[in-house]
């Protein structure tokens, strides 16, 4: 059963990733158009969407019932960063794919595949539990995770003009900072522009994966392989990260009494999740190297299908 389930939550994804593939093969999309796509949602799209999302799923009732499970969703995601880095070192992996290498092995698609593919297998009781993973998540993304391919670029040395601090500040985390303040002073947000914002929102799964598409295009289907870097990113996506969430549960227990089964194997699955799907684009946002995050996020997109029935059989 939990293998037709991420069976059925890939395919969807993979066809849109061929229609994108396909419309630029068919000359749909001038060379420009991918690049409108990666402004459009990261500047517009993707700020609306974690803003309607956080005012959807949270209360501030549950943000505080659910701190505690944010020690260790906060604390597999350290530990998954200076685990990363230390790969990053010694793999000797180049400039413009160690910050895609990095987000990789610690941050998940959890809005995207993870959300669905939870309640799927779990149903709507694990709503909350996969709340404080996003949170993280979000926080971990955008916080830190995007400033880490930022500072890969390539060509920094050729365009630095001193520190930006709107980099402190990225739209996404900046509509995931307002979502908070809507939900904390609990101020009304007019019916027409939460259905305005959640439309906008909509659009960032079909078009970062229809720009996955559009970079396959242009690279070719033999770009998708699997070369030293891109193994192990996925090892530390698929192995290692479940791996310490693992281990924090049972330390947790250990320290503080056994946790819900149900919100253990939430943050498991959750951890388990493939690469974020935005990836591509925010490589392309950094002059990185955008190939190589295309490869990762698919790879790690169709591989996520076995990874999480093996994983839910091992809860049995």
């Amino acid at each position: 059963m939990a293998f037709f389930t991420s069976l059925e939550s890939i395919f969807s994804i993979i066809l849109i990733i061929l229609l994108g593939y396909i419309l630029k093969e068919k000359k749909w999309f001038d060379d420009g158009f991918s690049n409108n796509i990666s402004k459009l949602i990261m500047n517009i799209a993707l700020p609306a969407s974690i803003f309607v999302s956080v005012l959807k799923y949270l209360t501030v009732e549950k943000l505080i019932s659910l701190s505690g499970g944010l020690v260790y969703t906060f604390l597999s995601v350290i530990i998954g960063y200076i685990i990363a880095w230390i790969m990053v070192k010694i793999l000797k992996v180049k400039s413009g794919r160690r910050g895609t290498f990095i987000n990789t092995v610690v941050n998940a698609n959890t809005i995207f595949i993870g959300l669905p593919l939870n309640i799927a297998l779990f149903g709507n009781e694990s709503l909350p539990y996969f709340l404080v993973y996003y949170i993280t998540n979000t926080v971990s993304t955008w916080a830190f995770g995007v400033i880490l391919i930022e500072n890969d670029n390539p060509e920094k040395s050729k365009t630095k003009k001193g520190f930006n601090w709107k980099k402190l500040l990225p739209p996404p985390l900046l509509g995931f900072l307002v979502a908070l303040v809507f939900l904390i002073f609990k101020i009304p947000v007019p019916e027409f522009l939460h259905s305005a914002l959640t439309y906008i929102g909509n659009i960032v799964t079909p078009l970062s994966l229809i720009y996955i598409g559009i970079v396959l295009s242009n690279a070719g289907l033999k770009s998708i392989h699997f070369d030293k870097d891109t193994v192990f990113a996925l090892f530390g996506r698929f192995i290692m990260s479940p791996c310490i969430m693992v281990v924090l549960i049972i330390l947790g227990a250990k320290i503080s009494g056994t946790i819900p089964a149900l919100e253990s194997k939430t943050y498991i699955i959750q951890a388990s999740a493939p690469a974020l799907a935005v990836l591509p684009i925010l490589a392309n946002e950094s002059n990185g190297d955008v190939k190589y995050a295309t490869n990762v996020v698919t790879t790690s997109t169709v591989l996520f299908a076995i990874i999480v029935a093996i994983i839910t059989s091992l809860f049995k």
